[in-house]
């Protein structure tokens, strides 16, 4: 870049100095090498620096390689802020609050299914309420709307959709401790009331996937995974629910930063102390949401285990689908992190962006504390996915952090333009990849020229040592909103 105030460090990243714009407290650290590089907007690199004037922030402001502009934060984009001293912003976490994927591992190979693809993929389709809006999930009666919101991803599984083994394998055991279901609003429950077992729409998908290549076999094996194998990714969140819950406190956090004078490079930004009440009522707010993604996943699983045993007429036990792990990427945590050579509570601010934590991290489940977490990486639907393992440079250098995806490379609008004329489901049908969409514009905007290369994004964050490669997927089916 010609930049002046923008220099490279390495081969890997960028970094924002703090003379790019008044009032940065630290430099912004993009995640991005000289491919990546020239697909990054001048409003991503802006709100980069963006996040670095808030009050609080510990050590630098970051940004992963799948970068583009967002709400507040670009989409990627990582800052961590004193418990004490910083701040906590909606628009650092975005409106689909615990967006997140899962990754499921069945004891099958495309052998296996090769003869039933077809139907597979019609009941998938059937029985996964998917789309814009979409109700037909599990509906909330006015005295257990709480227990979701409490409970998580345990919610779902005593409602039989689910193991007890699964709550091991998900970030937080599938439930953030601190929710507050008072702080939520009543229009909020409205809007989650009937889509609990819901996909939405957008670049939310369930797909079934053939393991493609193996890239560590040790810890592909401690992962339960194998070359050929057929595993099923789910990629939602916390749906209407968690969108309202980002809208009110976006107009309660505008206020705030007026009352406690913080001054915000764009009010986008909006922020209050975390310790304050706005700060808290937030936080508790959030987690709820997050909850209710984690129920929401939880529900997805279970009926996708069942439209499996159905069509391939195999029981539950045969086919394994064993939780391999679901990651969260659009949250706030309260985690405790070295800043400048000292251990501190820090709130970390994941904006499109997954934990990646080494081995060895406490919050691991024992089966993944010498390979460090699973870290699950959607790409687009006619390419690839990928599966990598935290390392501990992450921890030293991002917050336990990483990308989220691939990164759109264009707008939704500029998409269905681009698509216009073409039959995306066609197209991808020849590739080998089975689509069903229940949106007339969702392929438009979800064709794989939307979306960056996610080999090539993933190269960065294996390059620059924040995860390592493990398996790369491709798609079979794919299950869109």
């Amino acid at each position: 870049m010609s930049n002046p105030h923008i220099r490279r460090l390495d081969a890997y990243r960028l970094e924002i100095l703090p003379s790019y714009k008044q009032g940065m407290n630290a430099s912004s650290i993009i995640y991005a090498d000289a491919g990546i590089e020239k697909f990054i907007e001048a409003g991503a690199l802006d709100q980069a620096a963006n996040t670095a004037t808030l009050p609080g922030l510990a050590g630098n402001a970051l940004a992963m390689p799948d970068i583009h502009t967002g709400y507040g934060f670009p989409i990627g984009g990582v800052a961590a802020f004193s418990a004490d001293s910083g701040v906590i912003s909606p628009g650092g976490v975005g409106y689909d609050i615990n967006c997140g994927v899962r990754l499921l591992a069945s004891s099958l190979e495309k052998k296996d299914i090769e003869k039933k693809i077809e139907a597979l993929a019609a009941g998938l389709y059937a029985g996964i309420p998917a789309g814009l809006g979409a109700g037909g999930g599990l509906r909330l009666g006015k005295r257990d709307w709480e227990a979701p919101l409490i409970q998580g991803a345990a919610w779902a599984v005593k409602a039989g959709l689910g193991r007890p083994e699964d709550l091991a394998a998900a970030e937080s055991g599938g439930a953030m401790s601190g929710a507050n279901p008072h702080a939520v609003s009543r229009r909020a429950l409205e809007r989650g009331g009937g889509q609990l077992g819901t996909l939405g729409s957008g670049n939310h998908f369930l797909e079934v996937q053939e393991v493609s290549e193996i890239f560590d076999e040790g810890t592909a094996r401690a992962f339960g995974i194998f070359k050929g194998q057929i595993t099923v990714m789910l990629h939602t969140g916390s749906r209407g629910l968690g969108h309202q819950v980002c809208t009110d406190f976006i107009e309660v956090m505008r206020s705030a930063a007026r009352r406690y004078g913080i001054a915000l490079a764009d009010p986008q930004l909006a922020a209050a102390p975390f310790r304050s009440t706005e700060g808290q009522d937030y936080f508790g707010a959030m987690q709820a949401a997050a909850n209710y993604a984690w129920a929401n996943r939880q529900a997805l699983t279970g009926l996708a285990r069942d439209i499996f045993s159905s069509v391939l007429g195999a029981g539950e036990k045969a086919l394994a689908m064993n939780l391999v792990y679901d990651v969260a990427h659009n949250i706030a945590k309260l985690e405790e992190h070295t800043v400048g050579g000292k251990k501190i509570m820090v709130v970390v601010h994941r904006k499109g962006a997954t934990r990646a934590f080494g081995p060895g991290h406490p919050e691991l489940p024992p089966a993944y504390a010498l390979t460090g977490q699973p870290v699950i990486i959607p790409g687009d639907m006619g390419r690839a996915s990928f599966l990598l393992a935290g390392e501990p440079k992450a921890m030293a250098e991002t917050f336990g952090s990483t990308c989220h995806g691939a990164g759109r490379l264009m707008s939704r609008g500029e998409a269905i333009r681009r698509a216009r004329g073409r039959n995306i489901e066609e197209e991808l049908a020849a590739k080998g990849v089975w689509v069903r969409s229940s949106g007339r514009e969702t392929l438009g905007e979800e064709m794989p020229e939307a979306y960056k290369d996610v080999e090539a994004v993933v190269n960065v964050v294996a390059g620059a040592g924040l995860a390592r490669k493990v398996a790369r997927f491709r798609p079979l089916i794919v299950i869109k909103g």
